[in-house]
């Protein structure tokens, strides 16, 4: 594997390790060079180090270029639940415990392979690991997913997400009784400073806001119904972390010891966007998975 040397000059000084290695190699990209930190790919010094680490004079820098490896989903035929399907796209309810596409140690058994298999006709502009698909839900999540099969339905897609005119309600049951019955988290989210592999609400990071309303108290648990108008990675499960609720069944974002083993207690149940071919709003609507449902009925 290639391997690239710097060694900080003074007038580099006081700089974050990220933003001076995109100076340095404009083929880099900040996404990309943040990546190679967290899987150790790039050292300050000989040792691991974070994005935000600050230079000194004389540090070195040691970048391994990991070898390029050619990637592509293959069709598997898998039980996939379509609500809605035209010629342009299709709507699935997603269960938990399925990736929604192909990534580093993933390669099958994703709703990408189960896709290809459904269907020959998917749009083409996320490349042929995520073919077709405009957003994203958590492994854990169950829920609904909107996929394109023409790269026009995707670009307008792509764009109602960017602009927040996609309507996304998702149900949760958490930890704790909340006491309000509504509220609002507005709170940047970023990698964690502690753990490169979990998101946190820090200083540093993307704007993120969350509504969310509750629909009923138990004891211990609170049901609510959460209103995306960001789409973070991990928004909703970082954000009731944060607030002192997090979602049941989260193994990450949650206490150590919680309940399930089907999954966390969070679904993606509605979805509703502008059809660009067919000029109509369409709504969607899907029931909670079984063991979600079952749970919230012993607690009654």
């Amino acid at each position: 594997m290639e391997k690239i040397i710097f060694k900080v000059l003074e007038e580099d000084a006081k700089k974050r390790i990220d933003k001076y290695l995109a100076e340095k190699d404009k083929k880099l990209s900040r996404t990309q060079i943040q990546n190679w930190i967290v899987s150790n790919n790039i050292l300050l010094n000989g040792e691991t180090c974070k994005s935000n680490d600050i230079l000194k004079k004389n540090d070195e820098i040691c970048i391994t270029i990991p070898k390029t490896v050619e990637l592509k989903a293959i069709p598997q035929k898998m039980d996939i639940e379509v609500v809605y399907e035209d010629s342009d796209l299709l709507v699935v309810n997603k269960p938990s415990g399925m990736v929604v596409h192909p990534g580093h140690g993933n390669y099958e058994g994703t709703l990408v392979n189960a896709l290809l298999y459904y269907c020959n006709d998917l749009s083409g502009i996320n490349g042929v690991l995520r073919p077709g698909i405009v957003h994203r839900i958590d492994k854990e999540t169950s829920g609904l997913l909107v996929v394109c099969k023409n790269d026009f339905t995707h670009k307008n897609l792509s764009k109602q997400f960017a602009d927040k005119n996609v309507t996304r309600k998702y149900i949760a049951l958490v930890h704790g009784v909340i006491p309000h019955n509504s509220g609002k988290v507005n709170a940047p989210i970023g990698r964690s400073d502690k753990d490169r592999k979990m998101m946190a609400v820090v200083e540093n990071g993307k704007n993120a806001i969350t509504n969310f309303k509750v629909i009923k108290r138990y004891e211990k648990y609170t049901l609510v119904e959460l209103i995306l108008e960001t789409g973070r990675t991990h928004q909703i499960r970082v954000h009731m972390k944060y607030i002192g609720f997090p979602v049941v069944g989260d193994k990450v974002y949650g206490p150590r010891k919680t309940i399930g083993e089907d999954g966390q207690f969070l679904h993606a149940k509605s979805l509703g966007f502008f059809h660009p071919a067919k000029k109509i709003v369409l709504n969607f609507d899907s029931d909670l998975p079984k063991y979600f449902n079952d749970f919230i009925d012993q607690l009654k």
